[in-house]
């Protein structure tokens, strides 16, 4: 583990690890991405760790969100089982490529390529939209015949009762963009649903809830196979991913509960601005400006 903050005790640091992963379990069950891109910037720039263990702390967290949001979307019907298979397959080859190339760069890259995708995702909360007319125009759109991967759905939203049919476009697209969304999960140690889940809702046109649901199956499994690499290589610590996996599940309980009964819209904006300074602060840190001794 990286030296931790002077004036701060063992517990308190674990304390806030435990803090900061709860909320990190509520958002990235809320947003399907993981809660890796909240974990990482705590862990190495509060904390001090180096950043290949805070990545794969992360990834774990990662999996513990994964493990606690799949099993209610899957139980509720939201979740598009035969598409999350389908990128799943792509997503965990290019994480276990992004995992081998981050264990030999330089520490500063990964801040810079953390900063670049804050910005991406926070980009994308804060230009997305979705309302109920929208997907009602999707579900009338949608032809009765099923496409010839199946991959078309239907679901039941818990925030207005209604029912939701959609046909899922660009299998091809989305397939080869999954495969980029598990490299960036490999290199920053996060679940790569903030790439994953604009895949899905942008380019293959489902649903926001059904898309947040089918990310947050698809992470753990694309972060498993890259937690495997750092775990080989000694950059798990045992303590520090302990705490983050009891803050993570309890998050999630919490933050898939809201993602049912709440309107993604209304949260979105809050952290668009956070992933902003997040993005901000690693691109400082990048660049050697603000570093924590």
């Amino acid at each position: 583990m990286g030296a931790c903050p002077r004036g701060m005790a063992g517990v308190e640091v674990l304390a806030a690890l435990a803090g900061v992963s709860f909320l990190s379990g509520v958002a990235g069950s809320f947003l399907g991405i993981g809660g890796g891109i909240f974990l990482v910037p705590f862990l190495t720039l509060v904390l001090g760790v180096q950043p290949q263990v805070a990545v794969a702390t992360s990834l774990v967290g990662v999996i513990a969100t994964s493990s606690g949001a799949a099993s209610v979307y899957v139980r509720d019907r939201i979740t598009n089982l035969r598409l999350g298979m389908l990128l799943e397959i792509a997503t965990t080859t290019g994480a276990i490529l992004g995992a081998v190339v981050a264990v030999y760069l330089d520490p500063n890259a990964i801040f810079l390529l953390f900063g670049v995708a804050s910005v991406f995702a926070a980009a994308y909360m804060a230009r997305t939209r979705e309302t109920a007319k929208d997907r009602a125009a999707r579900a009338v759109s949608a032809p009765e015949t099923p496409d010839r991967l199946r991959l078309s759905s239907v679901y039941l939203d818990p925030e207005d009762r209604a029912m939701y049919r959609y046909r899922v476009e660009r299998p091809l697209a989305g397939f080869a963009a999954s495969a980029a969304a598990g490299g960036v999960s490999g290199l920053l140690g996060v679940g790569g649903g903030f790439v994953k889940v604009p895949v899905m809702h942008v380019l293959m046109r489902v649903p926001m809830k059904a898309a947040v649901a089918t990310s947050n199956l698809m992470i753990g499994v694309t972060a498993a196979a890259s937690a495997f690499i750092y775990y080989s290589r000694g950059f798990l610590d045992p303590g520090l991913t302990a705490m983050t996996v009891l803050g993570v599940l309890g998050g999630t309980a919490l933050g898939t509960r809201l993602m049912l009964k709440t309107k993604p819209n209304r949260i979105r904006v809050v952290f668009a601005a956070f992933l902003l300074f997040i993005g901000a602060l690693m691109g400082l840190r990048a660049f050697g400006v603000g570093v924590i001794p």
